[in-house]
């Protein structure tokens, strides 16, 4: 069987640049188990309430969903297990140093795989205010009321 080439996206977290200043992103790989790879290859993941942690020099991603796959047996796995992240040394230090200042979190903003392997996106993320989410809002529909009126402006130039 012939090696998949690119990336396949299999889940996001659209909540997380509502809710969170993302800072900074990392690529990481997941410890599965047999079972989860086949339910992520069907597209059932979600990312919502997932956040990752720092323990004794490992990363773990705790509260992401990954459904029981269909066809398992007794072998089948917990839905929301705690998942061994594969990051290299430098990353962990790295990210240990960053998310140990107050009001930073770990969380993931996609799942997706990679040639073949599942990987998640890490954001090192600080916690938005309610008016911050209000303001970020505002600018988005600015800019939509302003594309909008450029294809109302550009249309009317064709006709």
């Amino acid at each position: 069987m012939a090696r998949e080439q690119g990336t396949k996206p299999i889940a996001q977290n659209r909540k997380a640049r509502h809710d969170y200043h993302i800072e900074e992103t990392w690529e990481a790989g997941i410890s599965l188990m047999g079972t989860e790879v086949k339910s992520l290859r069907q597209g059932r993941a979600s990312l919502v309430d997932g956040f990752a942690e720092v323990e004794n020099g490992e990363v773990f991603l705790l509260q992401v969903h990954i459904p029981e796959y269909s066809q398992g047996t007794w072998t089948n796995h917990a839905s929301r297990r705690r998942r061994k992240l594969l990051l290299n040394r430098v990353e962990i230090d790295r990210i240990e140093r960053k998310i140990s200042d107050k009001g930073y979190t770990l969380i993931p903003l996609s799942m997706y795989f990679k040639d073949g392997r599942a990987k998640v996106e890490l954001a090192l993320a600080r916690g938005k205010k309610e008016y911050d989410k209000r303001h970020s809002l505002a600018e988005k529909q600015a800019t939509r009321e302003k594309e909008q009126a450029v294809q109302r402006r550009l249309k009317g130039f064709k006709d």
